[in-house]
């Protein structure tokens, strides 16, 4: 498995933006599909959006598309999301990892680790 470290989470005024940072170790970081999922307080985790191992292809989920980007840099071995236009019903606890595939049915490969916590206010 590989080891995955989020940051960049805090406090954003709605339609503000955040750009998340998600480190990586233990693993060859190139060699992987990447994701990103978060978890509003209540609900369950859910898929963001995804970039491929050479950083070619991303899909998103519809409600994210046109305010968030999903980008990598394979040399520093980290995995970003620019989030822009941020809403309140987008706070959450936003987390990286591993993912199966990039578009259809997208899982974790690997465990979770902390996230980060990105908390819009109205």
């Amino acid at each position: 498995q590989v080891h995955l470290v989020e940051s960049g989470g805090g406090l954003v005024q709605a339609g503000g933006s955040l750009r998340l940072s998600c480190a990586a170790s233990g693993r060859t970081f190139s060699s992987y599909d990447m994701g990103w999922f978060r978890q509003a307080p209540g609900k369950e985790r859910e898929f963001v959006a995804a970039i491929s191992w050479s950083g070619s292809s991303t899909y998103y989920v519809d409600f994210v598309k046109g305010r968030f980007t999903i980008s990598r840099d394979n040399a520093k071995n980290t995995v970003y999301l620019q989030m822009n236009s941020l809403k309140p019903e987008e706070t959450a606890v936003y987390y990286c990892n591993r993912v199966n595939r990039v578009g259809g049915t997208i899982n974790n490969l690997d465990a979770w680790g902390q996230g980060t916590l990105v908390t819009v206010s109205s």
